[in-house]
């Protein structure tokens, strides 16, 4: 049987939850990574016999997380894995409304959580694994989770869509790093940043509940959920599965789960 390894951040609930949830699998190993755990995921994990570990760390302490797991890939057998997958799904989003509202203890934390942990995570990973079976195979992939308000801002979510906007662009460039490498000593990881659509999640309903005032987009993020235009968090984390799964992963390092195959 195939093995493969998945790290996934933000783990807990949510899309991410979902995700790792339908990755609980014979012939894969699991790392979660989130500030909780998840028991519904343990419990399955112990039923089906799946390796899973979960950590409850603070991705705005990014360097000493990304540090912690380097140490834990290198402790693999370089021949062990088929595969090896990492997914930077955590994300967060400060009070809605102009940034200036926000105090900058809050704003540090959306970009160490949103961005700088997805880079250096992606940068652990890389190095860990550059040896690897994997890499030689091309089987070391990194989906970061973006957002369509990393292409298209939006009032009052100024640090968000930054943080996206970031995580698209170092995707962008740490793509061709990889392709670089790849056409002058073979392997090479293959680098995407997806958006996953709109999706019921906890930033939703903040969203939804938040002060017009301050976020004058909310009628719009109103009428998506009373229309029914809203992805529940277990179809999307299928549809992100699927993309993660598609022959051309990693040829457009910006992409969108609608995107036709």
């Amino acid at each position: 049987m195939a093995q493969s390894l998945y790290i996934v951040t933000g783990a807990s609930r949510g899309m991410g939850a979902a995700i790792a949830e339908q990755l609980i699998e014979p012939g894969h190993t699991l790392l979660c990574i989130s500030r909780g755990t998840n028991d519904a995921q343990r419990a399955k994990a112990a039923q089906a016999g799946v390796p899973l570990e979960q950590w409850a760390r603070d991705l705005a302490d990014a360097p000493k997380v990304a540090d912690e797991v380097e140490a834990w890939l290198r402790g693999f057998d370089e021949q062990r894995f088929d595969e090896a997958v990492l997914i930077n799904n955590a994300g967060v989003i400060t009070r809605v409304g102009p940034m200036d509202e926000c105090s900058s203890a809050e704003l540090s934390s959306a970009m160490r959580v949103g961005l700088e942990s997805a880079m250096l995570l992606t940068a652990s990973l890389l190095r860990a694994t550059r040896s690897w079976r994997a890499m030689n195979a091309g089987r070391v992939k990194v989906l970061n989770i973006s957002s369509g308000l990393g292409r298209r801002a939006m009032a009052g979510s100024a640090p968000y869509c930054a943080a996206k906007a970031g995580m698209d662009h170092f995707s962008r460039a740490a793509a061709l790093d990889e392709a670089h490498r790849a056409s002058t000593h073979g392997g090479g990881a293959k680098i995407v940043s997806l958006a996953p659509g709109v999706i019921d999640t906890d930033m939703q309903t903040q969203l939804r509940g938040s002060d017009p005032a301050g976020f004058p987009d909310k009628g719009n993020f109103v009428g998506l959920h009373q229309s029914g235009q809203l992805t529940s968090p277990a179809e999307a984390a299928a549809r992100v599965l699927g993309y993660l799964r598609r022959p051309d992963f990693g040829t457009q390092p910006v992409a969108d789960v609608r995107d036709p195959a």
